[in-house]
């Protein structure tokens, strides 16, 4: 199981740490900035990190010869069908809420906004809608009262993102190819960035 990376931060440094523990071939790591921690991360593993020539777009020759999937990993970066057809099973991301809920880049945000007492992350099919590709694995959690957005990500949904990431991944390994379970549109939201409050 070849798989490139892409993505950044805390969040993406865990994953690369977690495909490593399970002996998965990481073939790539793709990143929008060669200081990001993940960039340091993968050249202490001897992997030279691709840089992205574009950050808001993953481009097909930044997807190493032979992938057979594509994980996103707090990448803000659109990873479109050129890039996706240079891998067998396509690609996947997760997304810090119970898709279709909350879909945009203020999820964990939203999820304190609107008081919702469960929350939960989701492996989705990278499609041409942010967002909006089928699902591959999903788990919910309770938020405790009083949390901020930070606190939720830090203490639930990223540990929960990894451990979702490693199900979707031993299952390719184990049957070759991916669950999925079309999104209800009936229930999707939107959670777009959220302006600073003036005066804050």
């Amino acid at each position: 199981m070849k798989i490139t990376l892409v993505g950044s931060r805390h969040f993406g440094v865990a994953v690369l740490n977690m495909l490593k523990e399970r002996g998965v071939d990481v073939a790539g790591v793709v990143t929008a900035d060669a200081a990001d921690r993940l960039a340091d991360a993968a050249r202490g593993m001897g992997i030279e990190p691709i840089v992205q020539k574009d950050p808001k777009n993953v481009a097909a020759d930044e997807i190493a010869a032979g992938t057979d999937l594509i994980i996103t990993a707090h990448s803000h970066a659109r990873v479109g069908k050129d890039a996706l057809a240079m891998s067998r099973l396509g690609g996947v991301g997760y997304h810090p809420s119970l898709l279709p809920r909350h879909r945009g880049i203020a999820a964990v945000e939203w999820t304190i906004k609107e008081g919702d007492p469960i929350a939960g992350g989701s492996i989705y099919h990278l499609a041409d809608r942010m967002d909006a590709g089928a699902i591959a694995a999903q788990e919910w959690c309770f938020v405790k009262k009083g949390e901020t957005a930070r606190e939720l990500w830090e203490r639930a949904l990223a540990p929960l993102g990894v451990e979702l990431l490693g199900r979707v991944v031993d299952h390719a390994k184990a049957h070759g190819n991916l669950p999925a379970k079309p999104q209800d549109e009936q229930f999707a939201t939107k959670a777009p960035r959220i302006k600073e409050e003036a005066g804050a």
